[in-house]
């Protein structure tokens, strides 16, 4: 099925691989250990970059909705962080050349937190957040 899917272009060879993920990042236990194994240890904070269809209180965080979007010219990659789950680094999606940079998902958040959108764009990293209040906790609690 790979293969139909890659020789359909649907995906590019490599990027469905296990080998393909940052390992390091997903597995890190503080915000600090994702960007650095992101390799955006020294982001900048940016005005750019905004939370769209994002809640300010989450009723379930079994199904918290994120939104991100950027302004920032040239961006390639978007992640999510979120400070107080057991692994930070809730998600990363490649935004190819050509697209909006914008990107929705749903996360699992234990309790209330910050929540960062780091953005990757022309080699360099920036990053927002914005506090998200959890009434009943997502990660078994």
């Amino acid at each position: 099925m790979y293969a139909g899917l890659v020789a359909a272009g649907w995906v590019r060879a490599g990027v469905a691989d296990a080998q393909a993920w940052n390992k390091d990042a997903f597995d890190s236990h503080a915000i600090a250990e994702a960007r650095k194994a992101l390799g955006a240890a020294d982001a900048a904070q940016s005005d750019q970059i905004s939370f769209v269809q994002t809640p300010e209180i989450a009723e379930n965080g079994a199904v918290v909705p994120i939104g991100i979007a950027s302004a920032v010219p040239k961006t390639d990659a978007i992640a999510v962080l979120i400070e107080k789950n057991p692994n930070p680094l809730a998600a990363v999606f490649e935004i190819p050349p050509g697209t909006e940079p914008a990107v929705s998902t749903r996360v699992k958040m234990a309790q209330t937190s910050n929540v960062y959108a780091l953005v990757r764009a022309d080699g360099r990293y920036y990053f927002a957040s914005k506090e998200i209040k959890v009434t009943l906790g997502g990660c078994g609690g």
